[in-house]
């Protein structure tokens, strides 16, 4: 078995099994606890604590600059891509994503703000949405 440094096991062994960079924040996301601190219990374990969270906070600052940085070609692309997998309408997807966008950011976000980051995601639900009105329900 090969030894990785936390933040190359973060996206090896976890991060490389979600189909989309906004499944990835999703998922990011959903590990920040309240106090803003993150758990993941086998990073933690194999890394320790302090790599661990500087992994993690590194990964979730990543894939939000990721997001903010990708044309809304791309990012349409890579949530059909996600949502297929899933089964699910990017429509909803990207909709409910959009409805939490502040709680997918992570407390420092660089160069980037939530303000951009909430215009993209509605920005996606609505090119979702259009997309889904212009294709026939029997295509």
């Amino acid at each position: 078995m090969t030894l990785l440094c936390a933040i190359d096991d973060l996206l090896v062994r976890t991060l490389a099994a979600f189909p989309s960079v906004l499944a990835r924040l999703d998922y990011m996301s959903s590990l920040r606890q309240s106090d803003g601190r993150y758990s993941h219990w086998g990073l933690s374990r194999v890394h320790g604590e302090t790599e661990a969270q500087r992994a993690l906070v590194e990964s979730h600052e990543t894939l939000t600059s990721q997001v903010l940085q990708m044309p809304l070609r791309r990012l349409m692309e890579d949530a059909e891509a996600g949502c297929a997998v899933q089964e699910q309408q990017p429509s909803a997807y990207l909709q409910e994503l959009s409805t939490r966008s502040s709680s997918l950011l992570p407390d420092d976000m660089g160069g980037g703000s939530t303000r951009h980051f909430s215009s993209v995601l509605h920005a996606l639900s609505a090119l979702a949405r259009a997309q889904q009105r212009a294709i026939p329900p029997d295509a």
